[in-house]
């Protein structure tokens, strides 16, 4: 399986992909950052679990090509789950004031990233009837709060239209695709930027609901929105 957006501990890509490697996956973890991809994989790794680390920008339409090759040929062209956690969020402020380069950014790192990761690695996910997992947030959820965020819940409701394209376009051929609204994250950036004194989702909590998107027991689950809290 492939999870994307793995970076520094403490972070929710590294929590999926330990999930995963230690019910016994080979997980290719993906980031840009060269030096914690490594990290994180060589953890894994000296835990006895299977995994790959892979760094790309997954915003360049040829390095996700190439990124997906590499994955083609390392498993005989066959993925069982993509999980795409890369993105980012920034504070847009109100649309009257903001600047027009943030939009662009948050479309790029979350919308982009998604679709360019997707198209690469359909047709390795097409060949095990496989599942894709998308990150949104509570922000696109009905009622959401999306005051000074509009470029972030833009770009995250843009995630949101191709989980279900896909869901439309592939769940004939067996592929499900689903997305997850989680509310704020108890992870180690969150932490450190909001404090304690937040009623945070374990990034636990997180994985666990992402690996059951991705096994048979949700085979009948496509084209949703959930909500993690």
């Amino acid at each position: 399986m492939v999870v994307t957006g793995v970076g520094r501990a403490g972070q929710v890509g590294e929590a999926v992909a330990t999930s995963f490697a230690e019910r016994g996956a080979r997980v290719f973890l993906v980031g840009r950052d060269e030096r914690e991809v490594n990290a994180r994989t060589e953890q894994l790794l000296a835990a006895g679990r299977r995994a790959a680390a892979l760094v790309a920008d997954l915003a360049d339409e040829r390095a996700v090509a190439t990124l997906a090759e590499r994955v083609r040929d390392a498993t005989g062209g066959r993925v069982h789950a993509l999980v795409h956690l890369a993105g980012g969020f920034a504070s847009s402020g109100a649309v009257a004031e903001s600047d027009a380069s943030i939009w662009s950014t948050q479309f790029s790192i979350n919308a982009t990233t998604a679709y360019l990761s997707a198209r690469a690695f359909l047709p390795l996910v097409r060949a095990t009837k496989g599942a894709i997992v998308f990150f949104a947030s509570e922000a696109v959820l009905p009622g959401g709060r999306v005051s000074g965020v509009s470029a972030y819940a833009a770009a995250k409701s843009a995630v949101v239209s191709l989980m279900q394209s896909i869901a439309q376009e592939e769940g004939p051929r067996g592929v499900r695709s689903n997305a997850i609204a989680p509310t704020s994250i108890r992870t180690a950036a969150n932490l450190e930027s909001m404090g304690s004194d937040v009623a945070y989702v374990s990034r636990e909590d997180v994985a666990s609901l992402v690996m059951w998107l991705c096994s048979d027991d949700a085979r009948a689950v496509n084209g949703q929105l959930i909500r993690a809290r």
